[in-house]
């Protein structure tokens, strides 16, 4: 039995069967953008601990401000005594992504529970209980994040759930804005949220309505700018609180610091977390002022929210990215991997579409390219062979048709040249088996 087999029958006989695994391999340790498993293979990472890794692994300024931090100050709870380093990276935050003339902030440990504390923010802010969410949405596995997702397969036999969440179409042009342009498609699926809340909840019991901007999980779907600058004059209109959730889009990924930044949209509120730490766990909600201020004293924050380890180790992330100019990076990247893709897209059928913002970027892998079918074991197929040849992918959508691409924005050109080419070689084999 080799070391990584052994290792898989350790966790088999002591960890919960629901913890799912969703590449079939070990890591002993990592750098940049290379994963080594414990018998020794090297793997370039295309998944980046879903989306996590911008900075990529084990940035040794990250290592070493986690170190100095350790030496000074593990933990102490915010709630009792205030130390700077929270204070500082909060004061980042509001110089890179301002909520419009006055920003405030709240440190928490997960993505999940940054979209739990925007949701308690905004019921607070407004004194209303509704939720609206989008369909392909994922916001966590909590139970108000698991009540948001949208995939069954993340909450099955969990519930009840939530109460007063209510979920619409997300404006997927891909599926639903054939022959239209994206304007009119936008003013089509904003008339169709006018309509929802004639029927389904009236807009003077809606706190808030959380999206995100290029969903993750859901196969980054592409939210129409013309449609959340619409949203926009919606929740304004109402009296609405709007999230966008930045968990995965964010700290680089897209070439901004956040996806909304694309857009000239501002939200009330935004949720972030994955890649702001280099893999420690912290996450923030971010927001205007007035909005941030109406939670009451007690109602938002928890023992290890804004850790200080987590604190430094995010600061020295975001030096990182500053300094390795990331936002750049991630435009230099996603135009190489859509131009691999568009290239691959000429002789393969099964790429149904190529859609993405700076290095967010996917292909999704259709049957039938008219109808728009899903080839989800065509797609497993290809991360499996990837896989044994050193890659490391992940798959995205509600069929888990989608690859997606969320490498280390520290990847080298010719790791990225490396990684592409096996993409291209596997999918013309899978292909060809495919086809006998």
């Amino acid at each position: 039995m080799g070391a990584n087999e052994a290792l898989f029958e350790r966790r088999k006989n002591v960890v919960a069967n629901g913890i799912s695994t969703f590449v079939p391999m070990t890591v002993a340790h990592a750098s940049g953008a290379v994963i080594t498993d414990l018998e020794g293979k090297s793997y370039i990472d295309f998944g980046g601990g879903i989306g996590v890794l911008n900075a990529g692994h084990c940035p040794p300024e990250v290592v070493e401000a986690i170190k100095a931090q350790a030496e000074k100050l593990i933990h102490a709870c915010f709630h009792i005594s205030t130390y700077e380093v929270y204070v500082e990276l909060c004061e980042k935050l509001v110089e890179l992504i301002p909520h419009g003339e006055n920003t405030k902030v709240m440190l928490t440990t997960t993505g999940a529970e940054s979209v739990e504390n925007a949701i308690k923010i905004a019921r607070q802010a407004t004194k209303r209980q509704a939720v609206i969410c989008y369909s392909e949405a994922f916001h966590g596995r909590s139970m108000m994040g698991m009540t948001l997702t949208s995939n069954i397969n993340y909450k099955r036999n969990c519930g009840p759930f939530a109460s007063e969440v209510y979920r619409i179409d997300f404006p997927n042009f891909y599926q639903r804005g054939s022959g239209l342009t994206l304007e009119e498609f936008s003013i089509k699926e904003i008339n169709k949220l006018e309509s929802f809340i004639t029927s389904n909840v009236e807009p003077g019991a809606v706190a808030a309505i959380i999206i995100e901007p290029i969903q993750g999980e859901g196969g980054f779907n592409i939210a129409p700018k013309s449609y959340l600058e619409s949203l926009r004059k919606f929740c304004d209109k109402y009296g609405i609180v709007l999230i966008f959730d930045e968990v995965q889009s964010g700290f680089c990924r897209t070439g901004k610091w956040g996806a909304f930044q694309h857009y000239g949209v501002t939200p009330d509120l935004s949720t972030w977390a994955k890649s702001m730490g280099s893999g420690m766990p912290i996450g923030a909600v971010i927001g205007k002022q007035a909005v941030m201020d109406a939670a009451l004293a007690g109602t938002i924050g928890g023992t290890y929210l804004g850790n200080p380890i987590c604190c430094a180790a995010a600061l020295a992330t975001i030096s990182v990215m500053e300094d390795k100019k990331l936002n750049e990076r991630a435009i230099e990247i996603g135009n190489y991997v859509t131009k691999r893709f568009e290239s691959m897209a000429t002789w393969a059928e099964c790429i149904g579409d190529i859609r993405g913002l700076g290095a967010m970027v996917a292909m999704e892998i259709v049957s039938d390219k008219t109808l728009k079918i899903p080839h989800t074991e065509l797609c497993k197929k290809l991360t499996d062979k990837c896989l044994e040849q050193g890659l490391v992918l992940l798959k995205a959508g509600s069929s888990k048709n989608v690859i997606r691409v969320l490498s280390p924005l520290v990847i080298t050109d010719s790791e990225l040249e490396r990684a592409m080419n096996i993409i291209e070689k596997n999918l013309k084999e899978v292909i060809g088996e495919e086809n006998k």
